[in-house]
């Protein structure tokens, strides 16, 4: 196959890439309110079992944050709550930080349509965040194998910082989230995007970067459980990994992939 067969063939691959997250950002901007409002209360529901089985890992290991095992093991049930809901299909805020951008910046759909759509399913995730919270934490002591030191440790390790590491480390935590949304489209198969999810996930866990909606769970059982985590800290979190989310995925995946896809295309 010559060089120029090879381009083309790459080309027409992007192509197809960009007009499906363009048809999928469509079609979840013509959803009804009450449809995104539960499935992004769904997705927040179901991504808080990525934090609880961290904090059920460190009460169980012998090791902690800064043991290169249990890092690990720990990045890699952090991404169990991302394939509950990428696979599952629940409407997560930071994948729309790419896909809901790009009929916008196809001009198919207005700043607010997209604002729309990101207000509703990011209450949702919000809300299911805040419900999986409480309820985890009543069933607590039942379990048996969850110690609330593990909440506090893991709570502290995303709200420790300044704030602009906060909105920087949210702006890796969008990008990789973006990046996510192009590669699971661009995969052909359930495994092949479980393998997705697990590394791109598995990495924002292992560089503990602040994603809003698992941070959200995270920084809840902390506020909740220790008196170390205040509500400012919780509430600047919040803000500024939000912030930092929409930019990263926004800027580093929409905007740069549209460009370079259609401009390509010209």
């Amino acid at each position: 196959m010559s060089d120029s067969e090879t381009d083309s063939t790459e080309q027409m691959t992007s192509r197809n890439i960009l007009g499906s997250l363009l048809e999928s950002g469509l079609h979840e901007m013509n959803r009804e309110r009450s449809g995104l409002l539960l499935s992004g209360l769904s997705a927040g529901l179901d991504i808080g079992f990525g934090p609880l089985m961290m904090a059920v890992v460190l009460t169980l290991s012998p090791g902690t944050f800064g043991d290169l095992s249990t890092e690990l093991l720990l990045a890699s049930v952090y991404s169990i709550g991302f394939m509950f809901v990428i696979l599952g299909r629940s409407e997560l805020f930071t994948e729309h930080t790419t896909l809901a951008v790009i009929p916008v910046l196809d001009r198919q759909a207005s700043l607010s349509d997209l604002g729309r759509l990101w207000g509703l399913v990011y209450v949702g995730n919000i809300v299911g965040g805040l419900l999986f919270t409480l309820l985890v934490t009543l069933l607590m002591p039942e379990l048996g194998v969850v110690d609330p030191a593990s909440f506090e440790t893991i709570a502290l390790k995303l709200v420790d910082h300044d704030l602009p590491w906060l909105f920087v480390g949210g702006v890796f935590a969008g990008w990789l989230m973006g990046l996510l949304a192009w590669l699971i489209t661009a995969a052909q198969d359930t495994t092949a995007r479980i393998l997705l999810v697990l590394i791109v996930t598995g990495t924002i866990g292992l560089l503990h970067l602040p994603h809003s909606i698992a941070g959200n769970v995270e920084v809840l059982f902390g506020l909740i459980v220790s008196s170390a985590i205040t509500p400012a800290d919780y509430v600047g979190f919040l803000v500024l990994a939000t912030l930092g989310n929409a930019f990263g995925g926004a800027v580093f995946v929409a905007l740069l992939k549209y460009g370079h896809v259609v401009r390509g295309a010209n």
